[in-house]
């Protein structure tokens, strides 16, 4: 189990969002470079639109995808323990 108090994100990668191509791993959380929306399919398979997501920001979410559409924020990173 990973506990976020003292561990440590080991990768990340740029994220392209679509509404059909997931990511190439599940991700542990999202940096968000410019605020906005985004809309993360989690690994579950339910999809939620996180909104007024705040730049510099980094947050706590498990998910395969981000979608195009309804993701108004950019400059996002995956972001994932190993």
């Amino acid at each position: 189990m990973i506990n976020p108090q003292s561990e440590v994100y080991d990768d990340a990668a740029t994220v392209t969002p679509s509404d059909t191509v997931n990511q190439g791993w599940t991700f542990d959380a999202i940096a968000v470079g410019g605020a906005g929306n985004v809309a993360v399919v989690f690994a579950s398979g339910e999809a939620v639109t996180l909104t007024g997501l705040l730049a510099g920001t980094v947050y706590r979410v498990r998910g395969t995808r981000i979608n195009s559409t309804n993701t108004t924020a950019t400059s996002l990173v995956a972001l994932r323990y190993r």
